[in-house]
């Protein structure tokens, strides 16, 4: 297995200095320093697209970036209709040539509404759905099996929003009709978590890890049936992942690939595991070539099932600062043995980054959208971006 740091930072920094004219190839911004975003590939891996997350000007953003994985350049295509809110600790997966995202949080408020950017024409839009949805929420999970969208855990706050409400429900929305179900599942289902994370394999999807309402970093596993709704814990050995939260992971068929995290006194992971699904076995990767440093609410993605290709971008370091470096990963195996961390004083790195957050929170002034723009539900055909509102540092 290997590494590959892609380098565009001297290119930005051309563009930056007017080296280059940022129309030129090459010279094209990238998303820059960001935590808490997305990023999905589409096309079989040709494009990889980035968006939201927390960073620059320290506040959330709702914009899109999309990086050609040929050419490797950057693009801000110019995306019609009327866009999410800004913000980060999302869900976003890849269906066909669309990308749905759910939830996450603006910064102070979680967040539960639906939104489907085509790729296809970069164009934004905002299903009427039906049914049973979740709560709102962020820091949650979804995977992708046939049409159906799974939504699970995450967290939320209370009616009055004085506390802060960790969930292990299930929802499914069909991605066709649009409909939401609240799922009734048996079996032995994961405890209340966020920063998990969730993927799919078959008819299954796999959760692992993340943290729990009493600031308790997990590492479990579990599976669940999305045929019969049947939960059950996989039962590990090997070189078992240590617990953490606010992990990537990416699944190549029976195989998931676990990179970066958090957990105890500040804590932070730069290491890769894989497990074999089928087998329950965790082998810990040592991998050649210069790999990403330690970090947490990184975004990765598959670019290359057939060759096992994935990507790795941003994240944020153990300053509390946001990262904007990217690296494949080629997945040629060498195996080391490893050692799991030893616990240490429990500390919520993830809720010291949400406080930080909410500390520099000032609401947005939203633009103004024109009487002449059509209503929610028609997609306005606007020949420049949205402005994106952005949020200053405010006094406490």
């Amino acid at each position: 297995m290997r590494w590959e740091k892609i380098e565009l930072s001297s290119r930005l920094r051309e563009a930056l200095d007017g080296k280059k004219s940022p129309g030129r190839k090459g010279g094209i911004f990238g998303p820059g320093k960001r935590w808490g975003h997305s990023c999905n590939a589409v096309k079989g891996g040709k494009f990889l697209y980035v968006f939201g997350g927390y960073g620059k000007d320290n506040c959330q953003t709702n914009d899109v970036h999309v990086f050609d994985t040929v050419r490797q350049t950057w693009s801000k295509p110019m995306v019609k209709g009327i866009p999410p809110s800004p913000r980060d600790s999302h869900s976003c997966t890849t269906v066909g040539n669309s990308l749905f995202v759910f939830g996450g949080t603006d910064g102070k408020t979680p967040l539960k509404d639906l939104h489907i950017l085509d790729t296809s024409s970069n164009t934004w839009m905002t299903p009427s759905v039906v049914g049973e949805g979740p709560e709102a929420r962020e820091g949650h999970s979804a995977a992708l099996i046939g049409k159906r969208l799974f939504i699970f855990g995450g967290c939320g706050k209370s009616w009055n929003g004085s506390t802060e409400v960790y969930y292990n429900d299930l929802y499914i929305l069909d991605t066709e009709t649009f409909m939401w179900k609240h799922a009734l599942t048996s079996g032995t289902p994961p405890s209340a978590r966020d920063s998990h994370t969730c993927s799919s394999w078959m008819n299954k999807i796999i959760v692992v890890g993340g943290e729990d309402a009493s600031d308790y970093y997990l590492s479990d596993v579990h599976i669940l049936d999305t045929d019969t709704l049947v939960w059950r814990e996989l039962y590990t050995s090997g070189q078992v992942l240590p617990p953490r939260a606010g992990h990537s992971t990416v699944a190549f068929g029976k195989n998931l690939f676990v990179f970066g995290g958090f957990t105890n006194a500040r804590n932070l992971y730069d290491d890769l595991h894989m497990l074999n699904v089928e087998s329950g076995i965790w082998t810990k990767v040592i991998a050649t070539g210069q790999g990403p440093s330690a970090r947490f609410s990184v975004a990765g993605d598959c670019l290359d099932p057939q060759k096992g290709l994935i990507v790795f971008i941003g994240g944020c370091n153990n300053e509390l600062e946001a990262l904007d470096d990217m690296y494949y990963l080629h997945t040629d195996l060498s195996v080391e043995n490893g050692q799991d961390e030893e616990g240490q004083e429990k500390f919520s790195l993830r809720k010291e980054l949400q406080k930080k957050c909410q500390e520099q929170y000032v609401p947005a002034s939203l633009p103004i959208i024109s009487k002449d723009v059509p209503k929610l539900g028609v997609m306005p055909d606007m020949s420049q971006p949205m402005p994106l509102p952005c949020f200053k540092e405010g006094k406490n």
